[in-house]
């Protein structure tokens, strides 16, 4: 009984632990800036270009998620996720991949593409267009599983043509969590 709670406790997310719940917590008093922090194990996945509450949500036991916000059109979100298995894992990360294939209109457009991070990895990008050209407007996200865990850093803004420095800080984000997920996933 007591390792079976030991275990469960382990698996927890613990507060601090995601990459920006230090800057979170702190006093803001700037109107136009906010954070948003949630421990809800069925908060929508922050990279999600259907908007589908269900997406992502079969086998969770865990989640915490972080978004800042700044007026009038910056946000950039960080979420870990714990799955029951490393399968229900890859099978949300396979439905994401699934749903950036079908979803957007001709007006604002999903893509993504393998990277080499953890155990899987996608490199989304949302972005707006007038016709064939890109306008003004996007996110781009890392979305990588390491065992049972999906990690996901996004940015969101006032992006022109998608560009490879676009993924810099999120990649970079990722690999940070990528080095200490272990202490709280099944690897």
């Amino acid at each position: 009984m007591i390792t079976t709670l030991l275990l469960v406790a382990s698996l927890a997310i613990p507060n601090n632990f995601l990459l920006y719940e230090k800057a979170a917590a702190k006093k803001d008093d700037n109107p136009e800036t906010s954070w948003s922090a949630s421990g809800k194990k069925a908060a929508r996945l922050v990279v999600n270009p259907c908007q589908q509450a269900k997406l992502g949500q079969s086998g969770r036991r865990q989640a915490r998620t972080l978004i800042y916000t700044a007026v009038p059109d910056y946000s950039k979100s960080e979420q870990v996720i714990l799955y029951s298995s490393p399968a229900a894992a890859g099978k949300a990360l396979r439905d994401l991949q699934a749903a950036v294939r079908v979803c957007g209109t001709s007006g604002y457009r999903y893509s993504a593409s393998t990277v080499d991070l953890g155990d899987n990895a996608l490199k989304v990008t949302g972005q707006a267009y007038q016709g064939k050209k890109a306008a003004v407007g996007g996110e781009r996200a890392i979305v990588t599983r390491r065992a049972n865990a999906l990690i996901l850093y996004t940015v969101s803004g006032e992006w022109g043509k998608p560009a490879k420095g676009d993924f810099q800080q999120q990649t970079k984000d990722a690999k940070r969590m990528l080095a200490k997920v272990c202490t709280i996933a099944n690897c």
